[in-house]
């Protein structure tokens, strides 16, 4: 089984997998406050990719992506939008599943919601306050930051240097202010609420995290993940309390870096954000994958009209080679989906077989997609330049671990609705009707279809 290594946040060092266990992965989700953006979508596709390669090599990968469905952030978006908390969380959670499932990736293995573990939670905090590792204070409970020696080991900042933000609790109840809260008292204006040793009240954002992860995976498992953003206080806060509670919890840390927009990492509170829906809307769910992976995940990502229409360009390059390089169904592939190191071609004279290594092996180096993209492109390159038995084939197994093996099929027939309105939009553009024209291809996109002019006539092809 092929070695696979991943930086771990917490050593610096790289970290083997271990083949002969399962490879727990807790990745952490949304908030759902509002409708995700492209950058929430990053550590989705990260995540959801890094394990597909998993398997591929024959490791048993679970993927574990939570939901937080209670928050001070949604009572506070719900209260907005005049509506009860508990139906608008449900309502943004059923927007977030349905943006995701048109990534086209499949779902996570487990996806719990933060309100059906309240007595997990409860049941963890009880433990730190008998413990003494944690203290009740006016109704609400918090997490007793010096107890925990190791605290701060994550993201090596000193206590002088954390600050653990507003979803911490109130200052005053607080007996140091490094505390952060683990249950917050019912106050006025909430209109959720479930019982505790403490009193009418909700969990705190971290808590949830330590109770899911270990419900799903156990109480040591391989990876968590989530964006570098939670490194602290997010990430530090769920090491202290599980560890504090005697649990071992994550083995390796892996932290994907923000998608940017400008200077700034895209965040609701920045005002910058650019919703993934719209994205798939706009340039097509090929495009926006190809986009999430163009630079390494530990990296920050630009995000821009550039950034995005040059993985446009990358996946339409993508199309039309399979247009003149068709797969092979009847390709007989080799060991572990490998192409026979016999089949070679080329100027180059290296064969497929060898490209898919360098890919594989990319993969494994910290999941290093733009090198495993360009070895995709280099075997696309020597095929365009001359005969490479198994190109196609190969080039599709490529793809298809990063989430973008439907490049390689065939377009398909358009239904008669698609067809109706790409002959309406011609005849909106032969009356000047540019505007009517522009309504019919906004439609097709949302259809999934973008009108492609040729010499036999504008034909539809899947985005």
């Amino acid at each position: 089984m092929r070695e696979v290594r991943i930086r771990d946040t917490l050593s610096g060092q790289p970290r083997v997998v271990d083949p002969d266990e399962e490879v727990g992965i807790y990745a952490c989700g949304p908030t759902v406050y509002s409708r995700i953006h492209i950058g929430n979508a990053r550590p989705y596709v990260i995540f959801s990719l890094f394990a597909r390669f998993l398997r591929s090599q024959g490791y048993r990968a679970r993927l574990v992506v939570n939901v937080t469905d209670v928050n001070d952030k949604i009572y506070s978006a719900a209260a907005a939008a005049g509506e009860p908390s508990a139906e608008f969380a449900e309502k943004m959670t059923a927007a977030y599943l349905a943006d995701t499932d048109r990534l086209g990736l499949g779902r996570p293995d487990a996806e719990p919601l933060a309100t059906d573990r309240i007595d997990g939670i409860v049941s963890l905090i009880a433990e730190l306050v008998e413990s003494g590792h944690a203290y009740e204070s006016g109704g609400d409970v918090y997490f007793r930051v010096r107890s925990f020696d190791d605290y701060g080991k994550l993201s090596n900042r000193r206590p002088e240097d954390m600050d653990q933000g507003e979803e911490a609790g109130s200052a005053s109840l607080k007996k140091d202010r490094l505390d952060f809260a683990l249950w917050k008292a019912h106050k006025e204006g909430e209109d959720t609420s479930w019982g505790s040793p403490w009193g009418a009240g909700r969990p705190a954002w971290h808590i949830e995290c330590s109770v899911m992860a270990e419900q799903e995976l156990g109480a040591s498992f391989a990876i968590h993940g989530g964006g570098s953003d939670l490194v602290f206080p997010h990430h530090e806060n769920e090491i202290a309390q599980s560890e504090a509670a005697g649990r071992p919890f994550a083995r390796v840390w892996m932290h994907n870096g923000m998608v940017q927009a400008g200077t700034e990492k895209m965040s609701k509170s920045e005002g910058n954000i650019f919703q993934l829906s719209e994205a798939l809307d706009r340039y097509g769910r090929d495009a926006v994958v190809a986009y999430l992976i163009s630079g390494h995940y530990r990296q920050p990502l630009a995000f821009g009209p550039e950034q995005m229409q040059q993985a446009v360009a990358q996946a339409e390059r993508l199309r039309n080679f399979f247009r003149e390089h068709p797969v092979d169904d009847g390709f007989a592939m080799g060991e572990a989906g490998g192409i026979p190191p016999s089949q070679v071609g080329g100027s180059s004279g290296i064969p497929p077989a060898s490209r898919l290594e360098a890919f594989y092996e990319a993969l494994a180096d910290d999941f290093n997609t733009p090198r495993a993209m360009a070895d995709v492109f280099e075997l696309v390159g020597e095929a365009n330049r001359g005969n490479v038995p198994g190109a196609p084939e190969a080039v599709h197994a490529m793809l298809d671990v990063l989430g973008l093996g439907s490049l390689s099929s065939d377009d398909g027939d358009a239904d008669a609705e698609a067809q109706e309105l790409m002959l309406e939009r011609e005849r909106a553009r032969g009356e000047k009707d540019f505007a009517r024209a522009d309504e019919i291809r906004d439609r097709l996109a949302e259809m999934g279809w973008e009108v492609r002019d040729s010499a036999e006539g504008p034909r539809l092809v899947s985005r």
